[in-house]
């Protein structure tokens, strides 16, 4: 009897051992998840394209008579000024004598161009006058700000307005070296046989002066040759001042992008980001194919740079730059990694950690760029979500954060 006891006992004490290691076996065990925090900090949206630089108004001299151009001896690169540094020199071809009729038409042709020179200068002074104006309304908007007189918008619409006046009196200087050079050309139309002879030395070669200070971009028309009247020698242009960017921006993106908009330069070949600002946008588009072979719709944008020429030194016309637009930014809010962000009904949610479950919490959220979305209304400070929730993963759930194995 005891022996029998003693076997009735043992097989108890085995079934109990393998049904507690069966239990142990096939007991549900808590999944693996890779977690994130949510944190207040600073966000932005970008909108990241590769740019090129360029002249705003570069400068094409060309042959104001049909003659033989002299052999060019300036280099791209090399520095001009304006007015002194002779360009090209050319020695124009025997002409006929001119007629009476081709002589008047000259003639008015150089009193047209004077007037329009007169025209430029009056503009010119104007442009001044109107500078000094905002000259002086933005030294008392200063002023008044520093009191607290006025607000911030009201300072800001003052600057605008005292570099929309530069740059006017910029286009008028320009505009008068455009008319100067027109006059130059109406007086060589009345360049006669009689005035020039045969001019067949290179002492008695007409000179083309710079019409601006720059450095020479490309050079066309190097060799000596002979070249009809208006055929392009060479383009100049000012890298220094007068540099900006062009982006070619899907239009998708440029429809979300505004006049202002700041832009940081990168990968340009020197050191630190360059900073700018969207000063244009194109109101057509273009067709582009992509390296893949993709149709696209592009419009270009134009970027002005904002820091002084000093901190671009090397950078000329025609380089590849990356251009990132900074089209909205926040610089304290509520961020949670775009990754655990899911669709859930008719709006988003996540998935919360709480005491090792998942907790199935809808959110409201505002932008996002990819990688970080704003949070609205759902999450806290200190929050951990799950990264990339699984489909198999339910409300409620048993979760524990994945090692690093």
């Amino acid at each position: 009897m005891a022996t029998r006891k003693s076997r009735n006992g043992l097989m108890i004490g085995v079934a109990v051992l393998v049904a507690a290691a069966l239990a142990a076996a096939f007991w549900p065990q808590p999944a693996e998840v890779d977690l994130g925090t949510v944190e207040r900090g600073a966000m932005r949206l970008t909108i990241d394209e590769e740019a090129r630089t360029q002249v705003r108004d570069p400068y094409v001299v060309s042959t104001p008579i049909a003659g033989h151009l002299l052999r060019v001896d300036l280099q791209s690169g090399d520095r001009v000024v304006q007015g002194e540094t002779i360009v090209a020199r050319m020695l124009p071809t025997n002409p006929a004598a001119l007629d009476i009729r081709t002589r008047e038409q000259a003639g008015a042709a150089i009193d047209a161009a004077k007037a329009a020179l007169r025209v430029a200068e009056a503009d010119l002074k104007k442009a001044l006058a109107d500078r000094d104006l905002a000259q002086t309304d933005l030294d008392r908007a200063r002023k008044l700000f520093a009191q607290g007189n006025v607000s911030q918008a009201s300072l800001e619409r003052s600057e605008s307005t005292m570099r929309t006046a530069q740059a006017v009196v910029d286009t008028a200087r320009a505009a008068i070296s455009m008319r100067v050079a027109d006059l130059n050309n109406a007086e060589a139309n009345l360049i006669s046989f009689d005035n020039i002879g045969h001019a067949r030395s290179a002492s008695e070669a007409i000179n083309l002066p710079s019409p601006i200070t720059g450095v020479v971009l490309q050079i066309l028309q190097e060799s000596e040759t002979i070249l009809a009247a208006g055929t392009p020698v060479l383009e100049l242009g000012d890298t220094e001042t007068d540099l900006e960017i062009v982006a070619e921006l899907l239009s998708s993106d440029a429809v979300r992008v505004s006049v202002g908009d700041p832009v940081e330069i990168d990968n340009w070949g020197g050191a630190g980001v360059l900073r700018g600002a969207i000063e244009r946008i194109d109101p057509f588009g273009f067709t582009k194919y992509s390296a893949l072979g993709v149709e696209e719709q592009r419009v270009n944008a134009v970027i002005r740079f904002t820091d002084p020429p000093e901190t671009r030194a090397g950078l000329g016309h025609g380089f590849r730059v990356e251009a990132r637009i900074i089209v909205w930014q926040n610089d304290d809010t509520l961020i949670a990694p775009s990754s655990a962000l899911f669709r859930h009904a008719d709006g988003w949610a996540v998935f919360v950690a709480q005491e090792g479950r998942a907790a199935l919490t809808p959110v409201s959220v505002g932008e996002n760029n990819g990688f970080e979305v704003q949070v609205l209304d759902g999450l806290s400070t200190a929050d951990e979500v799950v990264l990339y929730p699984s489909a198999t993963l339910a409300d409620g759930a048993h979760i524990a954060p994945r090692s690093a194995d």
